[in-house]
């Protein structure tokens, strides 16, 4: 679930395959921006604030690595995917070299654009989460800097995966926490023996919230957890 629009700039410079992109991001709950080549990609990006961007690599004026270059020159972090006919070995490198996030070669299928969108999106917000101070988690308060668990005045301190864990759950606190994000986001890979030990954390914080019956988390069979609480707010 999208809390806010997430804002994208597409480049690309076929006008028919723009539009379809365009419409089928904002049908999926996206604010998409769409520029027909680089000079004016660069022009919509050095005046708006984009959360991410798509362009495509072969462009009139300024072609997709040209423009990704000026975009890095006034913001090295905002992810970038290319859009390309070309399948090149080189080019691939060249687009990572400069800072790409995703690559998808031509011909590609709307639903698989936005499931790369949608895991880069989910990566940017884990790690904005740790920027995060505290949460107000229903009569909770949750010190993520500090990881201490503090109610009524009674304060826990939780180990560091029991505090990166409950960071990521109330990030994303009554929406879903999907198993893989959480597990490559704390513990790097997803096998078998990591993902016993996400379960045990899971029951340890579970034990933990016990205290407010309006505070709890649940499964989600097949895709994760969800932190189900009255409040979430961040400060």
């Amino acid at each position: 679930m999208i809390d806010e629009k997430v804002k994208i700039l597409l480049c690309e410079d076929d006008e028919n395959l723009g539009m379809l992109l365009r419409e089928y991001l904002i049908t999926k709950g996206y604010d998409a921006d769409l520029q027909p080549d680089g000079e004016a990609g660069y022009k919509a990006f050095s005046k708006n604030k984009y959360d991410l961007c798509v362009f495509d690599v072969m462009m009139p004026k300024k072609d997709g690595f040209a423009l990704a270059a000026d975009v890095r020159s006034l913001n090295t972090e905002v992810p970038i995917i290319f859009l390309t006919a070309k399948s090149m070995k080189e080019d691939i490198l060249q687009g990572f070299k400069l800072g790409a996030d995703d690559y998808l070669s031509k011909p590609f299928s709307m639903e698989e654009l936005l499931y790369r969108i949608e895991s880069i999106m989910r990566r940017v917000k884990g790690k904005k989460a740790k920027d995060v101070v505290t949460y107000a988690l229903g009569n909770f308060i949750f010190d993520a800097q500090k990881q201490m668990l503090i109610l009524d005045g009674d304060s826990k301190k939780l180990t560091t995966k029991e505090s990166e864990l409950l960071n990521l759950l109330a990030a994303n606190a009554n929406n879903i926490l999907e198993r893989n994000f959480a597990l490559k986001t704390i513990w790097v890979d997803d096998n078998y023996f990591n993902a016993r030990s996400m379960d045990v954390y899971i029951t340890k914080l579970r034990k933990l919230l016990k205290a407010d019956e309006n505070v709890a988390i649940i499964n989600i069979h097949g895709k994760g957890y969800k932190l189900i609480t009255p409040q979430a707010k961040e400060e």
